[in-house]
């Protein structure tokens, strides 16, 4: 969680090289509406977890307006304090994450996406570090689900996944290989 100007800084820097952007650390003034979007979720945790007194509220009140329109322009929705750092959103399209999941670091999303609770419960997924989920994948429920899994498109997740460095696919989702997640992420994470 973001808690001070530092670890809002390495939060940047760490869904910067999960987005594979090395050397552009501004968004360009058209396009980039997802680096856009993920900047400025993290600047809306800096505000909402830092700022304080009335000037410290107008500014989070002003950043969580600017990050709440675009986030329905690109159709995502992302709450704050869940992902850890090294978020990667590579693709426009429909995402949809619950208030309670907690995501570690370097999580990437494909487009369709759902991380959710269910039956009127308002409990959601703990997720691991370094997960990958492919286009149109479903985690339902408070599962759980360990480091360096892969999800594959159009899975559905409702049972925990607590062996770590495998891939599981398929409605429900079970294990088809003891592959890890890392050649679905930026390999600049891994110092590669």
């Amino acid at each position: 969680m973001i808690s001070s100007k530092e670890t809002y800084y390495e939060y940047l820097r760490q869904d910067q090289l999960a987005l594979g952007r090395q050397n552009d650390a501004k968004p360009r003034l058209f396009g980039d509406e997802i680096w856009k979007l993920e900047r400025l979720l993290r600047r809306v945790e800096y505000d909402k977890n830092c700022k304080k007194g009335p000037l410290g509220a107008m500014i989070a009140k002003y950043h969580s307006y600017r990050f709440h329109r675009l986030s329905v322009r690109l159709g995502m929705t992302l709450p704050v304090n869940v992902f850890g750092p090294g978020l990667s959103i590579p693709h426009y399209g429909t995402i949809v994450v619950h208030a309670n999941a907690k995501i570690g670091k370097n999580c990437r999303l494909q487009e369709g996406v759902t991380i959710g609770a269910t039956g009127g419960s308002h409990e959601a997924a703990t997720i691991g570090n370094n997960c990958y989920f492919g286009s149109g994948a479903k985690v339902i429920g408070a599962v759980r689900i360990a480091d360096d899994v892969a999800v594959g498109a159009n899975a559905v997740v409702t049972k925990d996944i607590l062996e770590a460095g495998t891939t599981w696919a398929g409605a429900p989702a079970r294990k088809i290989s003891d592959k890890d997640s890392h050649s679905s992420l930026c390999q600049s994470l891994f110092g590669e």
